[in-house]
């Protein structure tokens, strides 16, 4: 599926995906390819390809494969607005195949443009069920990162309300995403993250704040800094 290769490319993605010995990606494997590479070869197949191809392609030990079936996937669902039940397989093979969705890159390219626009108007109750406790972090990244669409359709509970839920997680990359995810509702309407910082900023990590308040003006930014409840 894939071509172009580069093993020079190999040591320093290995090292930015973390891939060393306790590291969030250990293990994963690497052929040297650059995104935009895998976005034009997908780009140009993606009409050659059906789930049964994907379910091979998502089980690859290469990340870059995986991460063009994950593409392949979203391209075959965006494509299929006037066969839902179609884009309901595509959710169904996504939500089944999360264990091949092991990396941030993984999940933040696929999650929202395809599980966030499917639940712009259903029930949202399985980004809440991912975000769970006892969840792998690549499906509590999954629930919070796919409330992007909402956002971008001027809905910002779920996103709070899912930020709630993972608000004192201890791993960085999901820190890393509430606090992204909070900014960007707060772009949307910053009285609004405002009232939920209030409350919350003084316990949460602060990574996690660093990140949500990162467009606000500065002397309001250093306020929550410091951690006062007058904020």
């Amino acid at each position: 599926m894939l071509l172009n290769e580069d093993p020079s490319q190999v040591e320093g993605l290995s090292r930015f995906f973390k891939t060393g010995p306790g590291q969030y990606g250990e293990g994963d494997q690497f052929l040297g390819i650059k995104v935009p590479v895998t976005r034009s070869v997908v780009k140009a197949t993606w009409k050659e390809l059906d789930l049964n191809d994907l379910d091979e392609c998502v089980k690859s030990r290469w990340h870059e494969v995986r991460l063009a079936a994950l593409l392949a996937l979203v391209e075959i669902f965006s494509h299929s607005k006037k066969n839902p039940g179609l884009q309901e397989e595509c959710v169904g093979f996504y939500l089944g195949h999360t264990d091949g969705i092991n990396n941030w890159d993984l999940v933040d390219l696929s999650c929202y443009p395809l599980l966030g626009v499917w639940l712009l108007d259903k029930d949202r109750s399985i980004l809440y069920d991912l975000a769970e406790k006892g969840k792998t972090i690549w499906e509590q990244r999954i629930g919070i990162v796919s409330t992007m669409t909402f956002i971008r359709h001027g809905q910002l509970d779920d996103t709070f309300r899912i930020a709630d839920i993972l608000l004192h997680h201890p791993h960085d990359l999901i820190q890393k995403a509430v606090g992204w995810l909070l900014r960007e509702a707060g772009k949307r309407d910053e009285d609004a993250l405002t009232r939920f910082l209030r409350t919350r900023h003084d316990t949460m990590p602060r990574t996690m704040l660093r990140y949500a308040i990162e467009r606000f003006l500065e002397d309001k930014r250093q306020a929550f800094l410091a951690r006062t409840r007058n904020c």
